[in-house]
């Protein structure tokens, strides 16, 4: 009896295991870039994913963008893709012009308040989702990602230790 009790115990645990799994699933978006071009996130299955919500006017965003553009060329070999996500939906002749001045070497989608309400219903900016290998979402970073949470909550998975 208690061998039965047991397993019944286990097989809730892992039903559970299983659900809270499903629900961390990233959704798959599909988005058009400042070029008109598709983009759909589930393209990006074996990369680790940093999905930036910002915006032009956001100064801690453009205080942030710099250093993703160098973590973008520095970790790009070893799986890192960012996609940049203007937010709230803005002229995409200023998001091209601003990309441009800055630099930006990652695709750049315009979004809307729904596409960031199928990660959260923050609405800090910046905010920065984390997607793993699998297409799961790992963590939400609110405001600025600093390096020490870059590198605990990003790089064990372009290190393939999670």
């Amino acid at each position: 009896m208690k061998a039965l009790i047991n397993i019944a115990l286990l097989l809730v645990v892992l039903s559970r295991v299983i659900e809270v799994s499903a629900q961390r699933k990233a959704p798959n978006l599909t988005l058009k870039d400042i070029h008109k071009r598709t983009i759909k996130i589930s393209d990006f299955r074996g990369k680790v994913v940093l999905l930036n919500f910002w915006a032009t006017w956001c100064v801690p965003c453009r205080t942030e963008i710099p250093d993703l553009v160098k973590k973008q060329s520095a970790y790009r070999r070893r799986g890192l893709r960012i996609i940049g996500i203007t937010f709230p939906p803005e002229k995409v002749s200023e998001v091209r012009k601003f990309a441009r001045k800055v630099k930006i070497n990652y695709p750049i989608v315009i979004g809307s308040k729904e596409t960031k309400q199928a990660f959260t219903t923050s609405e800090t900016l910046p905010l920065t989702v984390v997607i793993d290998r699998d297409g799961n979402v790992q963590a939400i970073i609110e405001g600025l990602m600093y390096q020490d949470e870059f590198e605990q909550k990003v790089t064990p998975w372009l290190q393939g230790k999670l």
